[in-house]
């Protein structure tokens, strides 16, 4: 199972959740979210991958970005199209659905083959970081070949909830703000327990 932490942004942080064996860690440049990565942290993971996360940005701002950050992977979580994605070859991409009913897979139809990965996050206020789950049954629904993460308000308590869900296109779970002493801060004890109860 891929965990991935996002919200990141401080150096010490950044060190102490690396070396809980993660497996990606996200940052996020989009400049309304609280957990917004104004400048480069003092220290960037070594041993995990590192995941940009952008909502409609530039594209042109997006290659600059991954490269000044060494990112391994783009996260998009705003309206980007397929023919946008297919203007970044050479990077891996994750693409982002905010899921509310299993009709909201329809959405994801276009992105197959394109994509690498998809995310899916509860449907909120904001794009991301709500804190709030979605119902994990309608993903039944989704019946494409490209696998995904689960993300949405996924928190302390949900371990043993997280080991009984089931579907083969599932590769990991996304952690963030259910986890945070304050926006871009995480609490690192709280994750090692967490992460210590699931099976993996």
């Amino acid at each position: 199972m891929i965990i991935k932490i996002c919200g990141m942004r401080e150096a010490d942080n950044i060190r102490e959740v690396e070396r809980l064996g993660i497996d990606m860690m996200g940052f996020i440049f989009w400049p309304k979210s609280s957990r917004h990565v104004s400048e480069k942290p003092a220290y960037l993971p070594i041993y995990c991958n590192r995941v940009g996360v952008f909502v409609d940005e530039d594209i042109e701002v997006v290659k600059r970005t991954a490269d000044e950050y060494a990112l391994d992977i783009i996260q998009l979580h705003g309206h980007e199209r397929p023919d946008y994605i297919k203007q970044l070859s050479g990077y891996k991409v994750i693409k982002a659905f905010n899921i509310a009913t299993a009709a909201d897979f329809a959405l994801t139809e276009a992105y197959q083959g394109v994509a690498n990965c998809l995310l899916f996050d509860t449907k909120g206020k904001s794009v991301g970081g709500n804190g709030e789950k979605f119902d994990w049954t309608v993903l039944k629904a989704y019946k494409g070949d490209t696998p995904f993460l689960l993300s949405g308000g996924i928190g302390p308590d949900d371990a043993e909830r997280v080991n009984k869900f089931y579907h083969s296109k599932c590769i990991g779970i996304d952690l963030n703000s259910r986890f945070e002493t304050a926006p871009g801060l995480k609490d690192v004890g709280t994750l090692k327990a967490f992460i210590k109860g699931l099976n993996i």
